[in-house]
């Protein structure tokens, strides 16, 4: 992993897009954003980040079938995926985890939640770098 973990943020809601990205830079992570799956996958492909921050339920390609692709190319075994989801439904931590996600944080989330999750993933301790 680079010294400074670089972030893809993939959210279709240009709100919650907003909102994390604001987080993001707060707490000093270098970061880019995609609006659905296949643009994650494109800049996944430009930039290889650290982590993925995806949202599930986009349309087009969603993030459940971007995960599935970014695990099936063995480029992609190391960067680390946050699930984003509205979904609390039973099973659907367990769906996103065996989809390949490493994490899941269920929207909305308080920016704390955010960190947390991302501090978690990738094994590093306080803010950004």
């Amino acid at each position: 992993m680079a010294e400074e973990p670089y972030v893809l943020l993939v959210e279709d809601d240009a709100a919650n897009r907003g909102l994390a990205s604001r987080i993001l830079t707060t707490c000093g992570y270098t970061h880019g954003t995609a609006v659905d799956g296949q643009d994650a996958l494109d800049k996944a492909v430009e930039r290889k980040p650290d982590l993925i921050l995806m949202d599930l339920s986009m349309p087009g390609m969603d993030g459940w079938e971007a995960t599935r692709r970014l695990r099936g190319n063995p480029e992609n075994a190391t960067i680390r995926i946050i699930a984003l989801t509205a979904h609390a439904m039973r099973g659907d931590r367990e769906k996103a985890i065996a989809a390949g996600c490493d994490d899941v944080l269920t929207k909305p989330y308080r920016p704390s939640e955010l960190i947390e999750a991302i501090e978690r993933v990738l094994g590093v301790s306080g803010s950004g770098s």
